[in-house]
Order: C-alpha cells, then structure tokens, then sequence
C-alpha cells in the first residue's frame, strides 16, 4: 500500500500539474464580433436563398388555396384547386407524359457510361475534339436544339424519313402522331443530356487509382472484367449524382415540348408534360391558383423521388 507521503506527493503533483496549464486566451474562444462576422459572411447568400427560393415557395403554397379573375385578382378558395387536380385527367395524362420523359431521359445515363469509358482510354488520340462534339449539346440554345430536331422529325421533308426511305421504310410523321411524339421529344433529351452526363462520369472515372487496374491485369483480368469490377463498382457516386439530376431536369421539362409540338398539334395532349400544363393554366389561361396548385404538386413529387433516391443509394453506392 502507498504510504500517507505518496499520496500527498502524488495530489500536489497533480496541483502543481493544474496549476502549469496555461490558461485559455480569449482568441481561442469565439467571441461576439466574430459571430457577427460569421452572420454578415452568409447574409447574401441567406437574402437570395430567402428571397428568389423560399418566399416563392410559400407564396405559391398560398395562391394554390386561391382562385384568379380575368383580371388577376384573386380570392380564397380552400382545397378546391387541389380536389380538381386529382380529378383533373388532363394532369393525369401530363404526369404520365412527364414520366416517359423522364425515363427515356434516365437512358442517356448508361449511354454517358459507354462514351466516358470510351474516352477515358490512355493515349487516345484526339480526345479533346471527341469530349467537345460530345458537350456541344449541352451549351446549344435549346431553341436551336428543337428547330433543328424539328426539321429532322420532319414528315415530309425530314433527314431521318428520307434515311428510312433508302431503306424501304415508309416513316411516320414523328411530331404529329401521339403515339410516339414524347418518345420523338425524349430522344432529343438524350441527346443534349448525355455530352453533360458523360463529363461528369469521365471525372469520376479519372479518379479512379490506376493501381487497381495494374493489379487486375497483374490477376489475368481483361478489360470487360476490369469495366464491371473496378470501375462501375468506384463510379456509383457519380452515376448517383446524374441520375439525382437527370429525374429533376426530366420532371422540369418544359422547353423542348413548347417548341417543338405546337398548340394546334393533334398529338399535344399526349405529349405536353406537367410543366407544359402549369404554363397553359397559369400564362395562358390565366388561372393562376390551379397553376400555383400543379406547381406545388410537383415539388412535393420531386421531393418524394429524390428521397427515395438517396434512401435506396445507400443499397448499392459505394463511398471510397
């Protein structure tokens, strides 16, 4: 047992230990200036956020309870515009419409995939002029996109109906039948996504370490073993990240359908997406609460489908 000194010795020890601390300078506590520093810093940001995001939010919640006049005055009306957008079949078939959209826009994803692993090959020649025809699209006016797609689509003096004559194939008129208009207006969609999709996952792809292409090579592993091995398992985050956009831009559609399919065309209906509507009802029509309502309800659904996206990521995206 410790004697009645070693212990006395040990606890002044201690003091004296206590005592050598140096004590906390006031820097390395933040003080009231530097808090306000930190608020004025993040002020723009919060005011623009504030102002031109959440303010509208709310706004547009408060006019979807509402009904507009010819000329734009407005009253409350309670649940009303919702309970005839549930009804609304019309919407319905916008919704649907939105959806092949988007799925065929979702395509562009795997196609992206193929092109980035193409391109990401050592020693390519002319990799800079390649990675620019493919991003082209991107930065395209989506104006000059529609007119020129247009004039391909075209039924009677179109590109792709006079390829398909060469080969005995009589070619439908691509932006008039409602069959496949929104399949014709999704191809274009793919076209312009996939230049984006594909610079995002090529980034992705040149972070991959080369030592664990080394090492497969080094195990006999070929290049298609190596593709399904190594690199789509590392890319999943960035093949996360396009999907995660790719389904908002899908379901914001609104540009390609306004030019390319006019209001007179037969094949509108089956082919105008939601925002398509929103923008009939509300600048056209000039009812501007059952638009604020169609708009409202398609937050609340890319809210849904981008958390269940993060919520399903976690079964099969692989972090480092």
């Amino acid at each position: 047992m410790a004697s009645s000194s070693q212990i006395e010795q040990g606890g002044s020890a201690r003091r004296i230990d206590r005592e050598a601390l140096p004590a906390s300078s006031p820097r390395s506590r933040p003080s009231r200036r530097g808090w306000w520093q930190g608020y004025l810093f993040i002020l723009p940001t919060a005011l623009g956020l504030g102002i031109f995001s959440l303010w509208p939010i709310f706004q547009t919640l408060y006019f979807s309870f509402t009904s507009w006049g010819a000329f734009g005055g407005h009253k409350w009306s309670g649940v009303a515009n919702y309970r005839h957008a549930f009804s609304d079949t019309e919407l319905l078939q916008a919704a649907i419409n939105t959806l092949i959209y988007t799925g065929m826009a979702l395509t562009s994803v795997p196609i992206a995939i193929v092109v980035a692993a193409l391109l990401n090959r050592p020693g390519m020649r002319g990799l800079t002029i390649y990675r620019t025809l493919y991003f082209l699209p991107v930065v395209t006016l989506p104006a000059a996109v529609a007119l020129m797609w247009k004039l391909l689509y075209s039924g009677d003096y179109g590109v792709i109906n006079w390829l398909l004559g060469l080969a005995g194939i009589d070619g439908p008129y691509w932006l008039s039948d409602p069959n496949i208009a929104i399949f014709a207006v999704g191809g274009v969609a793919v076209w312009s996504q996939v230049g984006y999709n594909m610079v995002i996952l090529l980034a992705g792809m040149q972070t991959i370490p080369r030592d664990y292409y080394e090492a497969a090579e080094i195990d006999g592993a070929g290049g298609f073993r190596q593709f399904f091995w190594i690199t789509l398992p590392l890319l999943t985050p960035s093949i996360f990240f396009v999907c995660v956009i790719a389904v908002i831009n899908a379901f914001q559609a609104f540009d390609l359908v306004y030019l390319m399919i006019s209001p007179t065309n037969p094949a509108l209906t089956r082919s105008q997406t939601v925002v398509y509507l929103f923008y009939q009802r509300g600048f056209v029509e000039n009812n501007g609460g059952y638009a604020a309502a169609i708009a409202f309800l398609l937050m609340v659904a890319i809210l849904i489908l981008t958390g269940i996206q993060f919520r399903l990521q976690k079964r099969w995206v692989h972090y480092g």
